[in-house]
């Protein structure tokens, strides 16, 4: 039996290692595909907001090229370009001749520069080229010709003459968002385990472009593409200093993508395991072989029967029977060396039990069989599943009561979690419940840290990480969810909402004073009824509303009206210890039935809101149509 027991250990100990690699392999692909799903959302999101700041900036320069049209002699004054560069929130305004010379501008050295000269100015002239009143260009953030400036500029036809109008801003925020969708960012944000390391090479290069921790030249001239190529599948590397490492890669985008643990900590709690398990069996080996000796001895025949019977009694679960004999010593022995097993079995739940509290696992298993009508649980699942004293007892003198429990828990699943139910505000547990026709048993984990983690994640990808309110593109997602559901056609209101004169705001007393004044009208904003309003920061100092489930279009105007005296009445202190209140231009549309879409309102809100702003600034007017 010795034999058997050192087999047992080895196959276990080969096996143990197998697991190991294959939990490692199947844990670090996980962590990949993580890290490549999050570079395919930020990819799709700067998709979408280039997208939605293109809209924005190609309709600032058709409001520049409008306004020439309606006051040609506002560009022979530079001090009304500035203040008109001011108004549409941008930071250079362009009038150029028809032979494409910039005649007039906010930035008076830029005058006389000459589209036909540097290849980023020669990307606007087929404006020039084209006889069509509507040709425009939008042009990619790149440095200028003037200054070598990263700026973003958009094009459109002159509509009073032959020209073009331009219009040009520093693309500070797509900037900030591809930074975001960098390796070494996204890295950063990754939770690891002990020892655990991820990076990335960029095969063309042959380079180490991010880790998760720094690595000095020695060990990081080791993490090239032709030494880690080949680990898809998991394999142990040499990387010096007498260290082997566990790798997994994969290919991405022309970029390999690692995870990686050195071998002694991957096996580091093999070995306590092992020595555990063997103490385990050897136990299990001393109590058999006694057992075997005592019951085959047949001297022991005239108290048999007794012995039976109380085993039958422990069988069907009384575990706190005690097998008594008198007659012979050999009997005594055998009901004794019985006893002790029984004790083993009960103590040996208990140790298992307080092995996993020892551990520090917020794990919990149970068992019940209905041969033995007995109830098996580790300690922890009392504090698991939020009971009282009063419950456990019970569940303990009718175990189906624990059924009962857990099938009530399992009834209302989280949405998109795999057998995670909440259990109480920020508690959430994972139950797997198996029933056959012997009984049930399984096991309780509490995941609040990983679901709490999870929807954090989840807001800061939907809200604006400055004032709290949602982006652009998850308002537009809700807004859908609300029009797509208006079966009744009630009324609601798309609103657009600029702060005026915010640039000179933040030239004047700081950027960070302007975080400030955005912060205390996203207060303002606030006090609107979120039950049936919706608010979202779109860009710089443009905010969105959608107002909805009311049942007149003067409700509506009403609680405009409450928001903008929300407006006047917080008073924010500047800098140079003066008062003023918030000012704000607004325009909104309004309209019912599931027919809409969000762009469409958008449009026609921002054109209200341009309307207003150009005469009506500081109040919210309402789209009149064309």
């Amino acid at each position: 039996m010795s034999i058997s027991l050192a087999s047992v250990l080895l196959i276990n100990f080969f096996l143990s290692t197998d697991s190991l690699q294959a939990r490692t392999l199947e844990t670090f692909n996980l962590k990949i595909n993580q890290v490549i799903q999050t570079i395919e959302n930020n990819r799709t999101e700067l998709v979408s907001l280039k997208s939605s700041l293109d809209e924005d900036y190609l309709t600032r320069a058709k409001a520049f090229a409008y306004v020439i049209e309606k006051n040609p002699n506002i560009i022979e004054s530079v001090t009304e370009l500035q203040n008109l560069a001011t108004l549409l929130d941008v930071d250079e305004l362009h009038v150029s001749d028809s032979e494409g010379l910039i005649a007039y501008s906010s930035v008076p050295k830029y005058v006389g520069l000459d589209f036909h000269n540097g290849e980023q100015m020669r990307g606007f002239l087929p404006i020039l080229e084209s006889d069509d009143p509507d040709e425009y260009v939008i042009q990619d953030a790149q440095p200028n010709t003037a200054e070598g400036k990263i700026m973003k500029y958009v094009g459109v036809a002159r509509k009073d003459k032959k020209g073009l109008v331009q219009v040009g801003l520093e693309p500070t925020r797509l900037l900030e968002a591809q930074q975001r969708n960098t390796y070494s960012y996204i890295f950063s944000r990754f939770p690891t385990n002990e020892g655990e390391q991820l990076f990335a090479i960029n095969k063309t290069t042959n380079e180490l472009i991010a880790s998760t921790n720094d690595l000095d030249d020695k060990e990081a001239s080791y993490y090239t593409y032709d030494n880690l190529k080949d680990c898809q599948s998991g394999t142990f590397k040499d990387i010096g200093n007498k260290t082997e490492n566990f790798f997994v890669t994969r290919e991405y985008d022309n970029i390999l993508i690692g995870a990686t643990v050195p071998k002694d900590i991957l096996y580091k709690n093999r070995s306590s395991d092992l020595l555990l398990i063997g103490a385990y069996l050897i136990a299990i080996e001393i109590v058999i072989v006694v057992s075997i000796n005592v019951i085959l001895n047949k001297k022991v025949l005239k108290g048999i029967h007794s012995v039976l019977n109380d085993l039958n009694r422990i069988k069907n679960g009384d575990l706190n029977t005690v097998v008594k004999a008198d007659d012979n010593q050999e009997l005594i022995d055998l009901s004794s060396g019985i006893n002790s097993m029984v004790n083993s079995v009960v103590n040996s739940a208990d140790r298992i039990s307080k092995i996993i509290s020892i551990i520090d696992i917020p794990l919990a298993a149970f068992e019940y069989q209905n041969d033995t009508k007995q109830l098996f649980a580790t300690a922890r699942l009392k504090e698991l599943l939020h009971l009282s004293d009063e419950e456990a007892n019970q569940m303990y003198l009718d175990p189906k009561q624990l059924l009962k429990k857990l099938q009530i828990i399992i009834s209302n699943p989280i949405e998109s979690e795999s057998d995670v139910y909440c259990l109480e505000k920020d508690t959430f547990i994972k139950i797997r419940l198996v029933k056959d026709e012997n009984g049930f048993y399984g096991t309780v984990n509490d995941v609040s840290s990983d679901i709490l983690k999870k929807k954090q994640i989840q807001y800061e990808k939907d809200h604006d990480h400055l004032t709290g309110l949602l982006l652009y593109p998850s308002f537009k997602r809700e807004v859908t969810l609300v029009i797509n559901n208006n079966n009744y056609n009630h009324l609601y209101a798309a609103v657009m909402v600029d702060l005026d004169s915010f640039k000179h705001i933040n030239d004047t007393y700081g950027h960070d004073f302007g975080d400030h004044y955005l912060k205390r009208l996203t207060y303002a904003l606030n006090k609107l009824s979120k039950s049936n309003c919706l608010i979202a920061r779109r860009s710089g100092d443009e905010f969105c509303l959608f107002i909805y489930n009311y049942q007149d279009k003067n409700t509506i105007i009403n609680q405009l009206n409450k928001l903008w005296s929300y407006f006047k009445e917080e008073l924010i202190e500047l800098p140079d210890h003066s008062y003023q209140s918030i000012k704000v231009s607004g325009g909104f549309v309004c309209s019912s039935g599931p027919n809409n879409t969000i762009e469409e309102l958008m449009k026609k809100s921002d054109k209200a809101l341009y309307e207003a702003k150009n005469h009506y600034k500081g109040h919210f007017i309402e789209y009149k149509g064309k």
